[in-house]
């Protein structure tokens, strides 16, 4: 029994003591690949060949997500393919609430939202490189694809007057009651509300076109295998109809607009 115990006691030992040799062995490890990238950073020299990125923008007529894997084609030039969904305002939409009924709050005379969903590659050529770990980067990206107008229909909850007693439905402009989307005085007498998130996405339209864009990307990530950037830019988008988003606003079919975006990633 004495002999088990000891024999016990000499593997628990023996595996501390392997445990805690390895952990030095990882933390040594993972120091000296830190100090390779401290000195390929301050060199100049790129170490990954792909990554994939994620971020959020905001324009001067929205916001928006999108998903980004690149490939590096050499020291200087990498392909980007890009997935972005955004959701585009008008400038002219003026958010009601009504005082007199509980629900959600109305946006005068909207048609639909606006829901551009981008698929594309871009060019990105190194400008600049970072001079020392903390340093900052700088990329210059241009490029294009097709772009998907997704208009999803405006509803608004309404008091029904033409039923004893009254009930409340939901109409949309296409509909025989559109006139009431461009009156405040008959959407202050029928209670008027907007619509809930969930509405109107089985009337989805999709109006096709095309996108190009120019950026410049500055990425401040302490070492070349995190991706960490800001990225400014231009957008222009060309679709095939004109898009309707408000009743007393010309639609228009051609969209420019300015951009900033953060992203947050990961090289190998």
């Amino acid at each position: 029994m004495r002999k088990i115990f000891f024999i016990i006691l000499a593997i628990t030992a023996t595996s501390q003591v392997f445990g805690q040799q390895t952990k030095k062995d990882k933390k040594e490890e993972h120091r000296q690949k830190i100090n390779a990238l401290i000195r390929q950073e301050e060199e100049g020299v790129i170490t990954y060949t792909k990554h994939t990125a994620f971020g959020f923008k905001l324009t001067n007529d929205g916001y928006g997500g999108f998903m980004e894997i690149g490939r590096a084609q050499s020291i200087k030039k990498s392909l980007l393919f890009q997935l972005d969904i955004a959701e585009r305002k008008n400038s002219k939409e003026d958010k009601q609430t009504n005082s007199f009924y509980a629900g959600p709050s109305l946006i005068f005379g909207k048609i639909n939202f606006f829901y551009p969903v981008k698929l594309g590659v871009q060019q990105q050529i190194l400008l600049g490189n970072k001079s020392n770990k903390n340093g900052v980067s700088i990329t210059a990206n241009f490029g294009g694809g097709i772009s998907l107008g997704l208009l999803r229909p405006y509803y608004l909850d309404v008091f029904d007057t033409t039923k004893s007693p009254a009930a409340r439905k939901s109409i949309r402009y296409e509909s025989a009651d559109s006139n009431t989307f461009s009156s405040s005085s008959l959407l202050y007498y029928l209670q008027a509300t907007g619509p809930t998130f969930g509405k109107g996405w089985g009337n989805l339209k999709v109006t096709p076109g095309a996108y190009a864009k120019a950026a410049l990307r500055f990425d401040y990530g302490r070492y070349n295998e995190v991706l960490s950037a800001i990225e400014v830019g231009v957008t222009a988008e060309l679709y095939a109809k004109k898009i309707p988003q408000l009743v007393f606003s010309t639609p228009k079919n051609l969209f420019v607009n300015l951009y900033v975006t953060i992203m947050f990633g990961k090289r190998k």
